[in-house]
């Protein structure tokens, strides 16, 4: 219906308030206790799910980075109808790592890639965050509980997803057209 709205995911990756079961969101080999072996699927990409909807704005977040989040909603509320903001919420307890390593688990999401900031305008994809180079996952996968069993082929295989993903989005054009 496009009607004037903003709708904000908060997204930690899993059903965290009933126990930390696999979402849609969680991401390929996360354990969580619905796959303690690691999830065998890849994620939904949930924001470009919404943007081939025709909707007018779409945006990804992170709680490392208020300001941008900020902006981004100031932005969302002056365009007329429909609008997705995605927001990255690492989670302590699901993810298994210390409280006070959130923002830096945060920003290594960004500095590898794993979660990208970017627009979609109207079908239009820009990139509002770049890191020079995209750091390696390692550090961001090591940080955490839930990929501590992960082989050495499944972290090249997730480094390999990342990197195309990244690619996608950096060539920016159009989706949902």
């Amino acid at each position: 219906r496009n009607d004037s709205i903003i709708y904000v995911c908060n997204d930690n990756e899993a059903y965290m308030n009933t126990g930390g079961q696999k979402s849609g969101t969680t991401p390929y080999g996360a354990a969580t206790t619905t796959t303690p072996e690691g999830k065998a699927t890849v994620r939904k990409n949930m924001p470009l799910i919404m943007a081939y909807h025709h909707i007018p704005y779409v945006a990804t977040a992170i709680v490392s980075r208020p300001a941008d989040l900020s902006a981004k909603v100031k932005k969302a509320a002056a365009i007329a109808g429909f609008k997705y903001i995605h927001v990255l919420t690492p989670c302590p307890t699901g993810w298994g790592f210390e409280p006070e390593q959130t923002v830096r688990i945060a920003e290594l999401a960004l500095a590898t890639g794993v979660f990208p900031l970017y627009e979609i305008e109207y079908g239009h994809i820009k990139l509002t965050h770049k890191p020079r180079q995209l750091a390696g996952i390692r550090d961001y996968l090591n940080l955490q509980k839930r990929f501590q069993h992960l082989s050495a082929k499944q972290v090249a295989h997730i480094q390999e997803e990342v990197r195309k993903g990244w690619e996608h989005l950096a060539a920016g054009g159009s989706v949902g057209g």
